[in-house]
């Protein structure tokens, strides 16, 4: 399917690997020029290097939680390739675990930093240009815990509420433009994040890896019908989507892609 977007400039937070990586990929197979970043010392050459045969792609590191560094990216990136008509926000952390009584302010402070803020700050820089230019797509990742909270990990089901809340203001504000805001909502995919969850999982209770997700599936998300994680490129496939021409009349929406993880039909 022709996405309609070949020579539009994206650019991808968080995209060094995982879900922002399988991103780029897509959409450089689509023939968007794609810049992706994500913080220093991770493997953002390594990401670049290996989509280079695909299309035009840069890499700029930076990091979200710093006002200057997030307007270098912009700005490095509006040098190389232009102002970005694609942006995709899929930087994030797990951030604070545990009893809710046991994680103090820093804990939420730091988590809610770099997932809300991080994308708060992100889309202050995307947005006016794509509103000179009358056409744009942001695209926020959220996650199940959205909206079906886990009590061990609330800090980041607050933070990914807050994008809910945040792409919906933001499509209602710059809807008109052409500025189109939607979420995706991934669940439990195979990324570095969750292979450490895994890993510290399978030490606790003394199993393999794979024993450690099957154990995972069953006690901690049994709405998953397909008992297995996602693959990154399944959930790339719904961002190339709503970063499309294919969907120019979607609009502060939201997309689970998450094997029916989430037991309620609202939010």
């Amino acid at each position: 399917m022709d996405l309609g977007i070949a020579g539009r400039v994206a650019l991808i937070s968080g995209a060094d690997s995982g879900m922002g990586k399988a991103t780029a990929r897509l959409l450089l197979e689509a023939g968007v020029r794609v810049a992706l970043t994500d913080v220093p010392g991770g493997t953002l050459d390594e990401a670049v290097s290996e989509l280079g045969a695909l299309g035009d792609v840069t890499g700029v590191t930076g990091d979200v939680r710093d006002t200057a560094q997030v307007a270098h990216v912009w700005a490095t990136v509006r040098e190389r390739l232009g102002a970005p008509d694609i942006f995709v926000n899929a930087a994030g952390v797990t951030g604070a675990t545990g009893d809710f009584l046991d994680i103090d302010d820093k804990g939420w402070l730091d988590t809610l930093d770099i997932n809300l803020m991080g994308a708060v700050r992100m889309c202050r820089e995307a947005v006016p240009a794509m509103r000179e230019r009358g056409w744009g797509r942001i695209v926020l990742f959220a996650s199940e815990d959205a909206v079906q909270p886990y009590t061990d990990e609330l800090p980041y089901c607050a933070s990914k509420a807050g994008i809910l809340s945040l792409a919906k203001g933001l499509s209602k504000a710059y809807g008109g433009d052409n500025v189109l805001v939607n979420t995706v909502s991934p669940a439990f995919i195979a990324t570095p994040m969750t292979d450490a969850m895994m890993r510290k999982r399978a030490k606790e209770k003394n199993v393999s890896f794979d024993e450690a997700i099957a154990s995972f599936l069953d006690e901690e998300r049994p709405g998953m019908a397909l008992k297995r994680r996602g693959r990154p490129e399944e959930v790339a496939a719904a961002v190339a989507f709503l970063c499309s021409e294919r969907a120019s009349f979607i609009n502060g929406a939201g997309i689970r892609v998450d094997s029916g993880s989430v037991f309620t039909i609202a939010g």
